[in-house]
């Protein structure tokens, strides 16, 4: 599981572990060999051909004089003799060039679009079904940047940035070869920088993608920032805040950009490096190739020169590229290592192992349970719960903040794994129900209620989204709901804005209501549903879960008492135990914390 605190000891390791990551890639990319293979010949094509650009146009330029041509024999069998012919195969060259190019582009486009598509799909399927704990210890800003940032930077990798570094390769060897044809002697000169630049360009290379992956890693920070602030824009204009968080921002990015310019400046001084070492090292050659075409028997023909010194251009020209190249490929590493991260975390089909289908009908049992989150096990949040509840009672939890009554509700959707004891359901053990079947009979409604972006008869449906339209009139109509929402020119098919801001909180209580009675669950979670509201809105919504509960065993988590005086059972948590248990009259009569609870708040007995 990705946890933060150990980024610093994967950046250390970096070598064979994230490149064992990165090629997993090429997993996606199975489905699509064909097609990629096909890119891949006519890459290679373009490349090759390429290469005849500066053979003949040396030779063009060489004309006939200076000595005998090392390509005379070669251009006499294709027939190239004369200026208008050298002119006519250049043109040639540049038209087969195209083609291929055109094809390649196309293909590579084809192949890595279509990668991402399922890298996208399979990154976000694992995000949807991680467990709980996993969101607990990331970031949403920053998952979504993975998701976005460096799907992106794959996305260039693989459409230009591979075949590019492979082309300037084949240009290279390709180059080196043709060049020990015509002069040796001038080849081995041109060869004798390339091993210096390989080894700088290894330790650069490592030392950038370092530098980017930390670059990477802050500008994930700062989503995570924007997120945050305009998810709760509410709160940081409520307490005047923006200041606050834009200093916050600006901290983030100004580490980045302190980042990418040591970043830049190292490539600079890399690539500064490579341009002296590589136009040195061709003035040199220069100078020996003309001291060679010069005197009356001349080592090497002018053609031959001119050719020899289009080829070493070009092989300069892709030598002072490849050092770009390599830091894109490194970072597209970094990349992909962030979303292998993601895609081989165990998901809740991994960690949640039951199988079996039970019939529920809203009977649970409590058998000693105890737990901690999975991030603070030194910390128990409840402690030996013991409690069984028959189907279509009503159970309210009651206590102080902390107290558990929120964890009760996580545990019994099966968020996280208990760490003793054991939960049942009509007599079988969470364990081992499948998590889906489960869930698919428990419904919750929130205090604060989160609305997706859409229409109003959208955020209803998703309680069934196979529902009638009828249906989810019903539904409305149950929860109060349909009066608000015919008063609206749009109706049902209202937008509700980001997370529901359209709406005011007791309108959203009551989408929420008949999103759960559209999904008419057996059991029935009520986290503090109407603490937020005023006394219309919490009427109005009272009345819409009365409506909910009935026929269903519900859990009422609560801080207003006056909601739950006609409990079945009420248990009393302090510290993660069951201090008192009980109906409303019972706790009364005790004098205990209850009591104590009902006279702070005012409520009649």
């Amino acid at each position: 599981m990705l946890k933060p605190k150990k980024k610093k000891e994967k950046r250390i390791k970096l070598s064979k572990e994230s490149i064992q990551k990165a090629k997993r890639i090429f997993t996606y990319m199975r489905p699509y060999r064909g097609i990629f293979a096909i890119g891949w010949v006519f890459l290679v094509l373009s490349s090759l051909i390429g290469l005849l650009f500066p053979l003949l146009l040396g030779q063009l330029l060489g004309g006939d004089s200076g000595g005998e041509s090392s390509m005379s024999g070669l251009f006499e069998k294709m027939n190239i003799n004369n200026v208008n012919k050298f002119a006519l195969a250049l043109f040639i060259i540049f038209a087969l060039q195209s083609v291929f190019s055109f094809f390649r582009v196309v293909l590579f486009t084809n192949v890595t679009e279509n990668t991402l598509r399922d890298i996208r799909k399979d990154a976000f399927s694992r995000l949807i079904y991680m467990p709980m704990d996993f969101f607990n210890q990331n970031k949403v800003g920053e998952l979504t940047s993975r998701i976005a940032s460096d799907i992106t930077q794959i996305q260039s990798t693989l459409q230009t940035t591979i075949a590019e570094f492979f082309r300037q390769f084949v240009i290279i060897i390709g180059g080196v070869a043709f060049l020990a044809f015509i002069s040796f002697k001038l080849a081995m000169i041109m060869l004798a920088t390339l091993p210096v630049i390989i080894v700088i360009a290894i330790v650069f290379g490592k030392f950038i993608k370092k530098l980017s992956k930390n670059a990477q890693d802050e500008a994930a920070k700062s989503n995570v920032v924007i997120e945050e602030s305009l998810m709760g824009i509410s709160n940081v204009k409520s307490f005047t805040n923006e200041q606050f968080m834009l200093s916050k921002y600006k901290k983030i990015v100004q580490s980045i950009r302190n980042l990418q310019v040591k970043s830049g400046l190292w490539r600079g001084v890399f690539i500064s490096f490579v341009i002296f070492t590589m136009f040195s090292a061709i003035v040199f050659i220069i100078w020996q190739g003309l001291l060679m075409t010069q005197g009356p028997n001349p080592e090497l023909a002018r053609g031959d020169f001119f050719s020899f010194v289009m080829f070493t251009v070009m092989m300069g020209a892709s030598f002072g590229s490849l050092p770009d190249m390599y830091a894109n490929i490194q970072k597209a590493i970094g990349a992909t290592e962030n979303l292998m991260n993601i895609i081989e975390t165990d998901s809740e089909k991994e960690t949640h192992t039951g199988t079996k289908k039970p019939t529920i009908t809203g009977k649970v049992a409590f058998s000693s349970v105890s737990f901690s989150y999975p991030q603070r096990e030194d910390v128990p949040v409840l402690k030996n719960i013991q409690f069984d509840v028959e189907e279509n009672q009503t159970i309210a939890l009651v206590g102080s903040s902390g107290a558990g009554k929120s964890t009760i509700a996580s545990l019994l959707l099966n968020y996280y794994p208990i760490t003793d004891g054991e939960i049942l359901f009509n007599g079988e053990n969470v364990k081992n129900i499948d998590t889906n079947h489960l869930r698919s009979h428990i419904a919750i409604v929130p205090q604060e209620v989160i609305l997706f972006a859409g229409t109003i008869k959208e955020n209803i449906l998703f309680g069934n989204t196979d529902a009638s339209n009828e249906e989810v009139q019903t539904a409305a109509e149950k929860a109060n709901a349909l009066e608000f929402i015919n008063s609206f020119p749009d109706g049902m098919e209202t937008e509700v804005g980001d997370r529901g801001i359209q709406l005011s909180g007791g309108q959203k209580q009551r989408v929420a209501i008949a999103r759960a009675i559209l999904k008419d669950p057996k059991i029935l979670i009520l986290d503090e549903a109407t603490s937020a509201l005023d006394s219309e809105s919490e009427r109005l919504v009272q009345e819409a879960l009365n409506t909910l509960m009935q026929g269903r065993t519900s859990f009422v988590i609560a801080h207003r008492l006056s909601t739950i005086k006609n409990a079945d059972r009420i248990f009393v948590l302090e510290k993660g135990e069951i201090i008192e248990t009980g109906k409303h009259d019972e706790l009364i009569a005790k004098k205990g914390v209850y009591s104590n609870l009902v006279s702070l708040q005012g409520v009649e007995a």
